[in-house]
């Protein structure tokens, strides 16, 4: 899962970039809208994990993890010269956008338009990721409309007809400021679009970066469309925890109230944006997370261990975190008749542990 971050200058974004991957990256070039991309990847913490592991005191354990990709040079000027091409590589790469809005006030860092509106920044940026995708869209339709009345075969035309369709009604949403996400779609009306990499179209959790005593902006700001989400965090104070010791950080958190790191909540909110869950292996050798899309099958699960897997699969062999806890290990669970064999369609759950027996 790779998910880019994005914010005008200014917005905090590389700031929430190290609180979210405790790294130490710099800002200069960022808050200079400069192209500069920082990657980092980051292990998923589940406390799960850390039971299974504890439990079977394998040899190595390996947590799921997610890809953030912070990238600068996004600035309001968009409508007047687009994306240039690298920038839009760069953002089209990823599976989700992380959009930084900000709504703290800094002196030493001031706001390139002067003053503080998390409403106008929000929108700004917005507008930005529309525009992009009305340019591309724009000049597909010119060509499909040149294919479909001057095309070669028959059957090349119908087909040219049948995109523009679907063109055409992206670009209907796009002129009533909405998100190619909003639209409903057919299968085969995404297949035909697929290739464009619509930025979006991709699902969005939008970060509202406020002060330490700021208030919590993102019901009242965040977007009604599929697939967005909006939360609240402090990222210079999250950055700060990240950077502490495990212990020092927890004991900060304890005082000031703060149930949760913001690296744990956004990488939540990712995956429930992105429809993904985590499923299980477990042994001696190795206990390991895995991700994949929320009904997902048997042998889809199977694959993303190893193609081999899933390509010689015979059964799966299931029992579910909360059930193996209750026995208290799987000796007595499988004593006990809790693990059952599915087949190659069964539905695989958020905490299955699950191992594939397969003959290639």
């Amino acid at each position: 899962m790779q998910i880019g971050i994005i914010g005008l200058p200014n917005s905090g974004k590389t700031t929430l970039f190290n609180a979210l991957t405790r790294g130490k990256a710099e800002t200069e070039a960022y808050a200079s809208a400069q192209m500069e991309v920082h990657t980092a990847i980051v292990a998923v913490h589940d406390q799960r994990v850390d039971r299974l592991s504890a439990m079977f005191q394998p040899r190595r354990t390996i947590y799921a993890t997610v890809q953030y990709n912070d990238i600068a040079g996004l600035t309001s000027s968009a409508e007047e010269k687009g994306m240039s091409g690298p920038l839009l590589n760069q953002i089209s790469a990823n599976d989700a956008l992380l959009h930084v809005v900000r709504c703290f006030t800094n002196p030493s860092a001031p706001h390139p338009a002067g003053k503080v509106d998390p409403a106008r920044d929000l929108a700004a940026l917005e507008s930005e990721l529309w525009f992009n995708d009305y340019r591309i869209l724009e000049g597909r339709q010119e060509r499909l409309q040149s294919q479909v009345h001057k095309g070669g075969s028959p059957q090349e035309r119908e087909q040219a007809a049948k995109e523009l369709a679907v063109v055409e009604k992206l670009i209907a949403g796009i002129e009533n400021e909405s998100p190619a996400r909003t639209l409903t779609l057919s299968y085969e009306e995404e297949k035909r679009i697929r290739s464009f990499s619509l930025l979006t179209m991709k699902p969005e959790l939008i970060v509202f970066n406020i002060d330490d005593e700021g208030e919590d902006p993102s019901a009242a700001l965040t977007p009604n469309y599929p697939d967005t989400t909006g939360v609240a965090l402090r990222g210079k104070l999250e950055m700060e925890l990240a950077q502490m010791e495990p212990e020092e950080a927890a004991l900060f958190m304890d005082e000031f109230d703060i149930p949760e790191l913001g690296l744990d909540r956004v990488i939540h909110l990712s995956y429930e944006l992105l429809g993904l869950q985590s499923f299980f292996t477990v042994g001696e050798d190795e206990v390991r997370a895995w991700t994949v899309k929320k009904g997902a099958t048997a042998v889809e699960a199977a694959a993303a261990i190893h193609t081999d897997l899933g390509r010689g699969f015979i059964r799966a062999e299931v029992i579910h975190y909360n059930d193996l806890i209750a026995a208290g290990s799987m000796a007595q669970a499988r004593k006990a008749g809790l693990l059952r064999l599915e087949g190659r369609d069964y539905p695989v759950q958020d905490g299955d542990i699950v191992h594939i027996r397969f003959n290639v």
